[in-house]
């Protein structure tokens, strides 16, 4: 399958930033700021064949040792589960300390 990368600025869907072109020239899948997605591929990444085209919400991170650091993404309409790779001007700090208020308040600390 081909695709054609486009490293572009777009508006978020979410928080209505403008969100500028992917820092490293590669496509940008997220935004910088409050790292929402969107639900735009089906069967692999890239192949842009999903039906839902819904916001997708960023809930935990993971690491890959060949991709470093992943963020998992959750369609809030079909519940989809995705990982994108973390960008380097991507706000981490915000997202990592919202997730650790709800680890915390989920297990009762």
């Amino acid at each position: 399958m081909w695709f054609i990368m486009i490293n572009e600025e777009f508006e978020c869907e979410n928080c209505h930033k403008k969100v500028s072109s992917h820092p490293e020239s590669s496509a940008r899948n997220h935004c910088p700021f409050c790292l929402f997605s969107k639900h735009l591929d089906d069967k692999f990444p890239w192949d842009r064949a999903s039906d839902c085209l819904w916001l997708m919400e960023p809930f935990d991170l993971d690491f890959k040792k060949n991709k470093w650091y992943m963020i998992k993404h959750k369609c809030l309409k079909c519940g989809k589960e995705i990982l994108n790779k973390v960008a380097s001007d991507d706000n981490l700090l915000d997202f990592t300390k919202e997730r650790n208020k709800k680890l915390t308040a989920k297990n009762g600390f």
